[in-house]
Order: C-alpha cells, then sequence, then structure tokens
C-alpha cells in the first residue's frame, strides 16, 4: 500500500510524494478531526468537524459526547489501520481552542502511539 502524503506533493525527484506508515496515519487522523461532515463531495458524511466544537457548551456531557464521537469515526474510518484504546478532549473555549489526545495501536506493528491533536486557535 503507497500512503501519499498530506497536504498532496512532489518529492524531490518529482514523484508523488509519500509518507511513512505512522505519519500518514497521523495526517489521516488529522483530517478526520478537522474536516467537517458535508465538507468533501463523495464522502459526505466523512469527518468529525472538531471546530465546530469549539465554543460549545463546557461541560461534561458534551466532552464525553465528543469522546464518542471521535472514537467512532476514527473505528469507521480507520479502524483497519489502527485500534483506539483511549480518547481524551480538553476544551478550551476563552482560548477558541480544543485539544484531543489520541492512544491507539497500529495494526500492521502492535506499536502504541499517543498522538495530540488542537484546532487552530483564534487568537
Amino acid at each position: 500500500m503507497v500512503d501519499i502524503v498530506f497536504p498532496f506533493g512532489l518529492d524531490g525527484q518529482g514523484d508523488i510524494a509519500t509518507a511513512r506508515e505512522v505519519a500518514h496515519i497521523e495526517q489521516m487522523i488529522r483530517q478526520l478531526l478537522l474536516t467537517d461532515p458535508g465538507e468533501r463531495v463523495n464522502r459526505p458524511d466523512f469527518g468529525v468537524g472538531l471546530r465546530r466544537y469549539v465554543f460549545g457548551a463546557n461541560e461534561v456531557e458534551s466532552a464525553a459526547a465528543l469522546r464518542f464521537i471521535i472514537r467512532s469515526e476514527l473505528e469507521r474510518w480507520l479502524g483497519d489501520r489502527i485500534e483506539v484504546e483511549a480518547v481524551e478532549v480538553d476544551s478550551a473555549p476563552d482560548l477558541g481552542r480544543i485539544e484531543v489526545t489520541i492512544r491507539y495501536q497500529l495494526r500492521a506493528s502492535g506499536v502504541t502511539r499517543v498522538s495530540r491533536y488542537s484546532t487552530p486557535s483564534n487568537q
């Protein structure tokens, strides 16, 4: 399987740039988190739309719901490549940011990874 780098680009020889498995999976997770549902023409149900939740209610229930949505979407779209072990959500609406920490295991190698993602700050 060839893992094309995101965003799309060319390497030093003018060929399509590729990414190693770990980097590619992290790029795919970032795409999934930051893409709004309906943003992709041929996959209107793809994406979590994390930015939509930035200024939402900062309550335990909201964080739990967002953790469930993120885990569900990761399992749906990347379940063949990773096994999600934990999802943590830390909201900072006063800063205009949500931070997500995901612990997952690569199915191909069994290696466990922890990755952190955040929405771009509005400040």
